[in-house]
Protein backbone atom coordinates (compact mmCIF):
# COMPACT_ATOMS: atom_id res chain seq x y z
CA UNK A 1 0.00 0.00 0.00
CA UNK A 2 1.43 3.38 -1.00
CA UNK A 3 1.06 6.03 1.68
CA UNK A 4 1.07 9.81 1.52
CA UNK A 5 1.46 12.61 4.06
CA UNK A 6 -1.59 14.54 5.25
CA UNK A 7 -1.89 17.30 7.87
CA UNK A 8 -4.45 16.89 10.64
CA UNK A 9 -5.42 19.67 13.07
CA UNK A 10 -6.70 18.42 16.40
CA UNK A 11 -6.19 21.82 18.05
CA UNK A 12 -3.82 24.75 17.69
CA UNK A 13 -1.38 22.87 19.93
CA UNK A 14 -1.84 19.49 18.24
CA UNK A 15 -1.08 19.72 14.54
CA UNK A 16 0.85 16.91 12.93
CA UNK A 17 1.47 15.03 9.70
CA UNK A 18 -0.14 11.61 9.45
CA UNK A 19 0.45 8.81 6.95
CA UNK A 20 -2.66 7.69 5.03
CA UNK A 21 -3.31 5.47 2.06
CA UNK A 22 -2.84 7.20 -1.29
CA UNK A 23 -6.26 8.00 -2.83
CA UNK A 24 -7.52 6.79 -6.20
CA UNK A 25 -9.93 8.83 -8.33
CA UNK A 26 -13.47 7.51 -8.71
CA UNK A 27 -15.68 8.20 -11.72
CA UNK A 28 -15.80 11.91 -12.46
CA UNK A 29 -12.87 12.67 -10.16
CA UNK A 30 -9.29 13.75 -10.71
CA UNK A 31 -6.17 12.93 -8.71
CA UNK A 32 -4.16 16.04 -7.85
CA UNK A 33 -0.60 16.33 -6.56
CA UNK A 34 -0.50 19.32 -4.21
CA UNK A 35 2.24 21.88 -4.73
CA UNK A 36 1.34 24.81 -2.45
CA UNK A 37 -1.41 25.52 0.07
CA UNK A 38 -2.43 28.68 1.89
CA UNK A 39 -3.56 28.95 5.51
CA UNK A 40 -6.82 30.86 5.86
CA UNK A 41 -8.32 32.82 8.73
CA UNK A 42 -11.05 30.17 8.83
CA UNK A 43 -8.35 27.53 9.39
CA UNK A 44 -7.04 29.53 12.34
CA UNK A 45 -10.48 30.08 13.86
CA UNK A 46 -11.15 26.34 13.57
CA UNK A 47 -7.77 25.40 15.06
CA UNK A 48 -8.62 27.55 18.08
CA UNK A 49 -12.10 25.99 18.29
CA UNK A 50 -13.81 29.28 17.44
CA UNK A 51 -15.28 28.66 13.97
CA UNK A 52 -19.08 28.40 13.99
CA UNK A 53 -19.22 25.97 11.05
CA UNK A 54 -16.04 23.88 11.43
CA UNK A 55 -15.30 21.29 14.08
CA UNK A 56 -12.15 19.59 15.31
CA UNK A 57 -10.32 17.63 14.13
CA UNK A 58 -10.12 18.87 10.56
CA UNK A 59 -7.84 18.27 7.60
CA UNK A 60 -7.00 21.67 6.09
CA UNK A 61 -6.24 22.86 2.60
CA UNK A 62 -8.97 24.72 0.72
CA UNK A 63 -6.51 27.26 -0.71
CA UNK A 64 -4.65 24.71 -2.81
CA UNK A 65 -2.70 24.64 -6.06
CA UNK A 66 -1.63 21.37 -7.65
CA UNK A 67 -1.05 19.31 -10.76
CA UNK A 68 -3.53 16.75 -12.09
CA UNK A 69 -1.79 13.36 -12.21
CA UNK A 70 -4.71 11.05 -12.96
CA UNK A 71 -8.41 10.87 -13.78
CA UNK A 72 -11.26 8.52 -13.04
CA UNK A 73 -13.78 7.34 -15.59
CA UNK A 74 -15.79 10.09 -17.31
CA UNK A 75 -13.25 12.75 -16.32
CA UNK A 76 -11.41 14.65 -19.03
CA UNK A 77 -8.08 12.87 -19.58
CA UNK A 78 -6.57 15.99 -21.15
CA UNK A 79 -6.45 17.51 -17.66
CA UNK A 80 -3.50 15.27 -16.75
CA UNK A 81 -0.42 17.42 -16.38
CA UNK A 82 -2.39 20.65 -16.00
CA UNK A 83 -1.69 23.03 -13.15
CA UNK A 84 -4.95 23.81 -11.36
CA UNK A 85 -6.54 25.71 -8.53
CA UNK A 86 -9.32 24.07 -6.53
CA UNK A 87 -12.70 25.76 -6.21
CA UNK A 88 -13.62 24.18 -2.86
CA UNK A 89 -17.41 24.73 -2.83
CA UNK A 90 -18.97 21.26 -2.69
CA UNK A 91 -22.56 21.92 -3.72
CA UNK A 92 -25.51 19.59 -4.37
CA UNK A 93 -26.34 21.08 -7.78
CA UNK A 94 -30.11 20.75 -7.47
CA UNK A 95 -31.37 22.96 -4.63
CA UNK A 96 -33.02 26.32 -5.42
CA UNK A 97 -29.77 28.20 -4.79
CA UNK A 98 -27.71 25.91 -7.03
CA UNK A 99 -30.27 26.08 -9.82
CA UNK A 100 -30.12 29.88 -9.60
CA UNK A 101 -26.33 29.78 -10.05
CA UNK A 102 -25.68 30.71 -6.41
CA UNK A 103 -24.08 27.41 -5.44
CA UNK A 104 -21.87 29.22 -2.93
CA UNK A 105 -24.95 29.23 -0.68
CA UNK A 106 -26.08 25.69 -1.55
CA UNK A 107 -28.63 24.34 0.93
CA UNK A 108 -26.22 21.54 1.89
CA UNK A 109 -22.90 23.27 1.17
CA UNK A 110 -19.69 21.64 2.35
CA UNK A 111 -16.24 23.09 1.76
CA UNK A 112 -13.25 21.03 0.73
CA UNK A 113 -10.67 21.33 3.49
CA UNK A 114 -13.24 22.52 6.03
CA UNK A 115 -16.00 19.92 6.32
CA UNK A 116 -14.06 17.35 4.26
CA UNK A 117 -10.32 16.48 4.12
CA UNK A 118 -8.49 19.09 2.08
CA UNK A 119 -5.38 19.65 0.03
CA UNK A 120 -2.68 20.04 2.70
CA UNK A 121 -1.42 16.62 1.70
CA UNK A 122 0.78 15.05 -0.96
CA UNK A 123 -2.21 14.08 -3.10
CA UNK A 124 -6.00 14.21 -3.06
CA UNK A 125 -9.03 13.45 -5.21
CA UNK A 126 -11.81 15.86 -6.05
CA UNK A 127 -14.64 16.13 -8.58
CA UNK A 128 -13.29 17.28 -11.94
CA UNK A 129 -15.70 20.22 -12.04
CA UNK A 130 -14.09 21.62 -8.89
CA UNK A 131 -10.76 22.44 -10.52
CA UNK A 132 -9.83 25.41 -12.70
CA UNK A 133 -6.79 25.15 -15.03
CA UNK A 134 -4.25 27.92 -14.56
CA UNK A 135 -2.80 30.17 -17.27
CA UNK A 136 0.88 29.61 -17.99
CA UNK A 137 1.80 33.16 -16.99
CA UNK A 138 0.55 32.80 -13.39
CA UNK A 139 3.17 31.18 -11.15
CA UNK A 140 2.12 28.72 -8.44
CA UNK A 141 2.97 31.08 -5.58
CA UNK A 142 0.82 33.84 -7.07
CA UNK A 143 -1.90 31.29 -7.90
CA UNK A 144 -2.08 30.36 -4.20
CA UNK A 145 -3.73 33.76 -3.72
CA UNK A 146 -6.63 33.02 -6.09
CA UNK A 147 -8.88 31.43 -3.50
CA UNK A 148 -8.47 34.10 -0.79
CA UNK A 149 -8.91 36.86 -3.41
CA UNK A 150 -12.09 35.28 -4.81
CA UNK A 151 -14.20 36.03 -1.73
CA UNK A 152 -13.36 39.76 -1.83
CA UNK A 153 -13.96 39.79 -5.60
CA UNK A 154 -17.39 38.24 -4.95
CA UNK A 155 -18.25 40.82 -2.25
CA UNK A 156 -17.10 43.70 -4.45
CA UNK A 157 -19.18 42.41 -7.38
CA UNK A 158 -22.28 42.15 -5.18
CA UNK A 159 -21.79 45.72 -3.97
CA UNK A 160 -22.66 46.95 -7.45
CA UNK A 161 -20.83 49.47 -9.60
CA UNK A 162 -18.09 51.04 -7.47
CA UNK A 163 -16.95 53.47 -10.15
CA UNK A 164 -16.45 56.83 -8.47
CA UNK A 165 -17.60 55.52 -5.07
CA UNK A 166 -16.09 56.11 -1.64
CA UNK A 167 -15.26 52.84 0.12
CA UNK A 168 -14.17 51.86 3.62
CA UNK A 169 -12.68 48.44 4.33
CA UNK A 170 -12.63 47.45 8.00
CA UNK A 171 -9.82 45.03 8.81
CA UNK A 172 -6.38 44.85 7.20
CA UNK A 173 -5.84 41.12 7.43
CA UNK A 174 -5.59 39.08 4.21
CA UNK A 175 -9.29 39.35 3.34
CA UNK A 176 -9.40 43.07 4.11
CA UNK A 177 -6.29 43.78 2.05
CA UNK A 178 -7.63 41.73 -0.86
CA UNK A 179 -10.99 43.52 -0.58
CA UNK A 180 -9.21 46.85 -0.91
CA UNK A 181 -7.32 45.56 -3.95
CA UNK A 182 -10.55 44.26 -5.51
CA UNK A 183 -12.37 47.55 -4.82
CA UNK A 184 -9.55 49.51 -6.47
CA UNK A 185 -9.67 47.14 -9.43
CA UNK A 186 -13.43 47.78 -9.66
CA UNK A 187 -12.89 51.51 -10.05
CA UNK A 188 -13.63 52.87 -6.56
CA UNK A 189 -12.70 56.56 -6.39
CA UNK A 190 -11.27 56.35 -2.90
CA UNK A 191 -10.56 53.32 -0.70
CA UNK A 192 -9.71 53.78 2.97
CA UNK A 193 -8.78 50.91 5.30
CA UNK A 194 -9.37 50.67 9.06
CA UNK A 195 -7.40 48.52 11.49
CA UNK A 196 -6.21 48.50 15.09
CA UNK A 197 -2.53 48.06 14.21
CA UNK A 198 -0.50 50.85 12.65
CA UNK A 199 1.76 48.38 10.81
CA UNK A 200 -1.25 46.82 9.10
CA UNK A 201 -2.65 50.22 8.16
CA UNK A 202 0.71 51.14 6.65
CA UNK A 203 0.73 47.93 4.61
CA UNK A 204 -2.75 48.69 3.28
CA UNK A 205 -1.51 52.04 1.99
CA UNK A 206 1.55 50.42 0.42
CA UNK A 207 -0.83 48.07 -1.39
CA UNK A 208 -2.76 50.97 -2.88
CA UNK A 209 -5.29 52.21 -0.31
CA UNK A 210 -5.72 55.99 -0.41
CA UNK A 211 -5.65 56.27 3.37
CA UNK A 212 -6.07 54.42 6.65
CA UNK A 213 -7.31 55.10 10.16
CA UNK A 214 -7.41 53.49 13.60
CA UNK A 215 -10.74 51.70 13.94
CA UNK A 216 -10.48 51.81 17.76
CA UNK A 217 -10.02 55.59 17.97
CA UNK A 218 -12.84 57.45 19.76
CA UNK A 219 -13.22 59.66 16.68
CA UNK A 220 -12.83 56.81 14.15
CA UNK A 221 -15.89 57.87 12.14
CA UNK A 222 -14.58 61.42 11.80
CA UNK A 223 -11.16 60.09 10.79
CA UNK A 224 -12.81 57.95 8.13
CA UNK A 225 -14.71 60.89 6.68
CA UNK A 226 -11.58 63.03 6.65
CA UNK A 227 -9.68 60.35 4.73
CA UNK A 228 -12.59 59.75 2.35
CA UNK A 229 -13.61 63.34 1.77
CA UNK A 230 -17.15 62.54 2.85
CA UNK A 231 -19.25 59.64 4.07
CA UNK A 232 -18.81 56.17 2.60
CA UNK A 233 -21.04 54.77 -0.12
CA UNK A 234 -19.99 51.21 0.74
CA UNK A 235 -18.33 49.63 3.78
CA UNK A 236 -16.82 46.16 3.59
CA UNK A 237 -16.66 44.76 7.14
CA UNK A 238 -13.99 42.08 7.10
CA UNK A 239 -14.02 41.71 10.90
CA UNK A 240 -17.75 41.52 11.69
CA UNK A 241 -17.81 42.31 15.39
CA UNK A 242 -20.31 44.50 17.20
CA UNK A 243 -17.86 47.41 17.29
CA UNK A 244 -17.08 47.21 13.56
CA UNK A 245 -20.74 46.95 12.58
CA UNK A 246 -21.45 50.08 14.66
CA UNK A 247 -18.52 51.88 13.01
CA UNK A 248 -19.69 50.82 9.55
CA UNK A 249 -23.19 52.18 10.13
CA UNK A 250 -21.77 55.42 11.51
CA UNK A 251 -19.52 56.09 8.49
CA UNK A 252 -22.07 55.11 5.83
CA UNK A 253 -23.90 57.79 3.92
CA UNK A 254 -27.67 57.54 3.67
CA UNK A 255 -28.62 54.84 1.18
CA UNK A 256 -25.23 53.15 1.58
CA UNK A 257 -24.41 49.46 1.77
CA UNK A 258 -22.74 47.41 4.48
CA UNK A 259 -21.14 44.31 3.00
CA UNK A 260 -20.55 41.71 5.71
CA UNK A 261 -17.48 39.72 4.67
CA UNK A 262 -15.85 38.58 7.93
CA UNK A 263 -17.24 35.58 9.81
CA UNK A 264 -19.06 36.80 12.95
CA UNK A 265 -18.28 35.02 16.20
CA UNK A 266 -21.98 34.77 17.00
CA UNK A 267 -25.03 37.00 17.39
CA UNK A 268 -24.20 40.65 16.84
CA UNK A 269 -26.14 43.74 17.92
CA UNK A 270 -27.02 46.08 15.06
CA UNK A 271 -28.26 49.69 15.28
CA UNK A 272 -31.37 48.77 13.34
CA UNK A 273 -32.98 52.15 13.99
CA UNK A 274 -30.21 53.79 11.97
CA UNK A 275 -30.44 51.12 9.28
CA UNK A 276 -34.14 51.89 8.89
CA UNK A 277 -33.87 55.65 9.13
CA UNK A 278 -30.99 55.92 6.63
CA UNK A 279 -32.25 53.21 4.27
CA UNK A 280 -29.02 51.29 4.61
CA UNK A 281 -28.56 47.90 2.99
CA UNK A 282 -26.82 45.06 4.82
CA UNK A 283 -25.63 42.23 2.56
CA UNK A 284 -24.00 38.99 3.66
CA UNK A 285 -21.26 37.47 1.53
CA UNK A 286 -20.16 33.83 1.55
CA UNK A 287 -17.32 32.57 -0.61
CA UNK A 288 -17.81 32.96 -4.39
CA UNK A 289 -18.76 31.31 -7.67
CA UNK A 290 -16.75 30.48 -10.79
CA UNK A 291 -16.93 33.95 -12.35
CA UNK A 292 -15.30 35.39 -9.22
CA UNK A 293 -12.49 32.83 -9.40
CA UNK A 294 -11.85 33.67 -13.03
CA UNK A 295 -11.77 37.38 -12.27
CA UNK A 296 -9.37 36.81 -9.36
CA UNK A 297 -7.08 34.98 -11.78
CA UNK A 298 -7.16 37.94 -14.17
CA UNK A 299 -6.31 40.39 -11.37
CA UNK A 300 -3.37 38.27 -10.20
CA UNK A 301 -2.02 37.83 -13.73
CA UNK A 302 -1.25 41.57 -13.59
CA UNK A 303 0.96 41.05 -10.48
CA UNK A 304 -0.71 44.19 -9.09
CA UNK A 305 1.20 44.44 -5.79
CA UNK A 306 4.58 43.49 -4.31
CA UNK A 307 4.29 39.75 -3.62
CA UNK A 308 6.30 39.92 -0.39
CA UNK A 309 3.84 42.42 1.08
CA UNK A 310 1.17 39.71 1.06
CA UNK A 311 3.00 36.37 1.32
CA UNK A 312 5.05 36.86 4.47
CA UNK A 313 6.15 33.30 5.30
CA UNK A 314 6.46 29.88 3.64
CA UNK A 315 6.97 26.50 5.34
CA UNK A 316 7.29 22.90 4.20
CA UNK A 317 4.52 20.36 4.74
CA UNK A 318 6.42 18.74 7.61
CA UNK A 319 6.48 22.17 9.29
CA UNK A 320 2.71 22.64 9.16
CA UNK A 321 2.53 23.19 12.92
CA UNK A 322 5.03 26.04 12.61
CA UNK A 323 3.03 27.47 9.71
CA UNK A 324 -0.14 27.55 11.81
CA UNK A 325 1.62 29.16 14.75
CA UNK A 326 3.18 31.75 12.43
CA UNK A 327 -0.34 32.54 11.17
CA UNK A 328 -1.28 33.48 14.74
CA UNK A 329 1.12 36.42 14.53
CA UNK A 330 -0.89 39.54 13.55
CA UNK A 331 2.14 40.84 11.65
CA UNK A 332 1.87 37.94 9.21
CA UNK A 333 -0.46 38.30 6.25
CA UNK A 334 -0.57 35.13 4.16
CA UNK A 335 1.38 32.03 5.21
CA UNK A 336 1.91 29.31 2.61
CA UNK A 337 2.78 25.63 2.99
CA UNK A 338 4.90 24.26 0.15
CA UNK A 339 4.11 20.58 -0.41
CA UNK A 340 6.17 19.99 -3.56
CA UNK A 341 8.00 21.99 -6.18
CA UNK A 342 5.99 23.14 -9.22
CA UNK A 343 5.91 20.86 -12.25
Amino acid sequence: MQSIRRVVVNSIDDIHVEAVEAPQPAAGEVLVRSTIVGICGSDMHAAHGRHPFMSLPFWPGHEVIGVVTGTGQAADGSLVGRRVVVEPNLACGHCDQCLAGRYNICATLDVFGCQTPGGMTDAFVIAADRIVPLPDDLEDDWAALIEPLSTPVHAVRRAGDLTGRRVVVIGAGPIGLFTAIAALDAGAERVVVADLLESKRERAVRLGAHGAFDSSAPDAAELAQAELGGKAHVVFDCVSRESTVALAIEVLDKGGSLMTVGVPAGKTLVDLDLVQDRELTIIGNLMYVREDVLHAIEILRKHPFPFDEVVTATFGLDEADKAFHASDDPEQVKVLVRVAEPA
